[in-house]
């Protein structure tokens, strides 16, 4: 269980770190860190019944988890966007010749050229015997 708030924590972390992406909606509500910060201290103070007692803290908020999701959604994507580009680049690196053709510069010998003209070694005019060793 405690494992779970764990992973739910830096997951929390890292899409807060994520950039926002485009403003699609010109009226979406814009929360600083620092009111995040505030709204979840003041959360954690009061957990039960806190938006009837600090309806302002509620609002900010509601606002800041819909600016999490907003993240949430753009990191989302942008990894989307990154997975499939790198897919559409490795397929068109393997669009590339296969096994089955011969690669271009190969075998471009003629049978003549491959016929080596054979010399026979010339013989000696006058053999000579080894050198003898005195003794």
């Amino acid at each position: 269980m405690f494992f779970l708030v764990r992973v739910a924590f830096w997951l929390s972390i890292v899409v807060l770190l994520l950039p926002a992406g485009p403003k699609s909606d010109p009226n979406a509500p814009a929360v600083s860190t620092f009111e995040a910060i505030g709204a979840a201290q003041a959360a954690l103070k009061d957990a039960r019944g806190f938006c009837s007692r600090e309806p302002e803290a509620c609002t900010i908020g509601s606002q800041a988890i819909q600016v999490f999701a907003q993240k949430a959604q753009n990191g989302a994507r942008m990894l989307y966007e990154f997975m499939s580009s790198n897919s559409a680049e490795q397929n068109a690196r393997n669009d590339g010749p296969t096994g089955s053709t011969p690669k271009p510069g190969r075998d471009t010998l003629t049978a003549e050229d491959r016929e080596a003209p054979w010399l026979t070694p010339q013989k000696a005019a006058h053999p000579q015997a080894p050198p003898r060793r005195a003794g």
